[in-house]
């Protein structure tokens, strides 16, 4: 960071000032209610240092994340627009980041985007004109030497903390630290990965990751998503491509009664947070309470990373 330059970013002045980061997620709605989007702000408001915004996740129409990212906002948070490139050409996608970052939107997560046929157009032509590594170094591009991706200038950069993810449980796993090693090259600041379940599995990751000196260069996020159910923690394992849960995870939830069952699962996820604390170069955590933000603030507190820092 240039000397004397604030961020506009919550979100980097935590993490560069050497605080472990908290961030959230919301899913916009099914259709124009913006009373839904302030429902979830509200039940996150203090405990997260930032906010993520779905981009049509699951290949499924709902509310854009821009105009999502501008109501949270207005409520005083620090939004991070998630994009995919399954929807858009090269055109769109810097033409949205400069609106973005013109509505004030200091954050940005770069996604390919789950495939079409998964969601509730399949019938729907996808576009795929670039990937997500190609977008983050777009918008690095543009942001730090004032160029489309075609070479050309720009009037005013935009300004944004750049984000992708990684998912350490994929196949094969051997390369996977050698791919965010390629998003981090390309001009990630951040990273925010998938659901960690199977500790043991991740920390394998992470010591290859820190090995190739990548903590100190990009920031990392470790992914929490507390589980509701046996059934849910079943769904997860069998039916979510790249997904790692532990069968000694399913017979933890198994072992207490159903109606207990949700607060286990916030228990496991308090546990695994206190566990990645310890974990040398995790920076922070990405909470990901699907359909539960009322939990997020449980989570935080249970974890001792309540109250967040002013900064």
């Amino acid at each position: 960071m240039k000397e004397g330059f604030k961020s506009n970013s919550r979100l980097e002045r935590i993490l560069k000032a050497g605080h472990f980061a908290v961030t959230g997620e919301c899913g916009p709605p099914r259709g124009a209610d913006p009373e839904a989007i302030r429902k979830k702000g509200e039940l996150l408001k203090g405990c997260v240092d930032a906010v993520n915004v779905t981009d049509c996740q699951t290949a499924v129409v709902r509310m854009s994340s821009l105009s999502s990212c501008l109501i949270l906002k207005e409520m005083g948070f620090d939004p991070i627009l998630q994009m995919v490139t399954r929807d858009r050409n090269r055109i769109a996608i810097q033409s949205d980041i400069l609106g973005a970052a013109a509505l004030g939107i200091n954050n940005i997560l770069c996604l390919t985007g789950d495939h079409q046929k998964a969601g509730d157009h399949p019938q729907a032509k996808n576009v795929f004109d670039i990937d997500s590594i190609q977008m983050v170094a777009a918008v690095k591009a543009m942001r730090d030497e004032g160029k489309f991706m075609n070479g050309e200038e720009l009037t005013v950069r935009p300004r944004l903390f750049i984000g992708a993810a990684e998912n350490p449980f994929a196949d094969p796993f051997e390369i996977r630290h050698l791919r965010l090693a390629k998003k981090v090259k390309a001009g990630a600041d951040f990273i925010q990965t998938q659901c960690i379940f199977n500790v043991k599995r991740f920390k394998e990751w992470m010591k290859r990751v820190v090995d190739m000196g990548l903590h100190e260069k990009v920031f990392i996020l470790a992914g929490i998503t507390p589980l509701k159910s046996v059934g849910m923690a079943r769904y997860m394992k069998n039916m979510v491509p790249g997904m790692d849960v532990p069968d000694e995870v399913i017979e933890r939830l198994k072992g207490v009664p159903k109606e207990k069952q949700g607060e286990e699962g916030v228990r496991i996820a308090i546990e695994t947070i206190q566990e990645l604390k310890e974990v040398e170069g995790v920076h922070g955590v990405h909470i990901m309470a699907i359909e539960w933000e009322e939990k997020v603030r449980e989570i935080v507190e249970g974890a001792g990373l309540f109250p967040r820092p002013e900064i």
